[in-house]
């Protein structure tokens, strides 16, 4: 079986197991593990030294999230069924098991439980700017 094969399947599983998030949100939250790793300077590790703690990925995350998505990164994420970064500890740990992603005997879920509010880390820079559309929806 070929490697995206294997992906793909792997990622069917997933999805069948834990329908809340969009695949998007899945992908996403890969890329922000790899995103983490570059900006930690790990790629230079061999793949099993590449560890990222929880509130590292979390910090990677929301950084990812902004340089992609700017002021719209609220409501992408919500599109995608992510409210809080518990929803990243989810997602992590639904890879996890699949193999999709690896992680050490020390991390858990917990380790992304409360990390940061999604308004404040998303929304907040660009009110202070002044820099949010009209029209994003609020959180009250």
């Amino acid at each position: 079986m070929s490697g995206e094969n294997d992906y793909h399947e792997r990622m069917q599983a997933v999805l069948a197991e834990d329908d809340r998030y969009a695949p998007d949100a899945y992908d996403f939250v890969r890329e922000a593990v790899t995103f983490t790793v570059r900006r930690l300077d790990l790629d230079a590790l061999p793949p099993g030294r590449r560890h990222v703690r929880g509130p590292q990925l979390l910090a990677g995350f929301r950084d990812l999230a902004i340089e992609e998505f700017g002021p719209l990164a609220l409501e992408v994420l919500h599109e995608w069924g992510l409210q809080r970064t518990d929803d990243v500890g989810h997602i992590v740990f639904n890879l996890v098991r699949h193999g999709l992603l690896g992680a050490s005997k020390e991390d858990c879920q917990e380790d992304f439980a409360h990390g940061y509010g999604f308004e404040e880390a998303f929304v907040q820079p660009y009110v202070e700017l002044g820099d949010l559309p009209a029209d994003l929806p609020r959180i009250a």
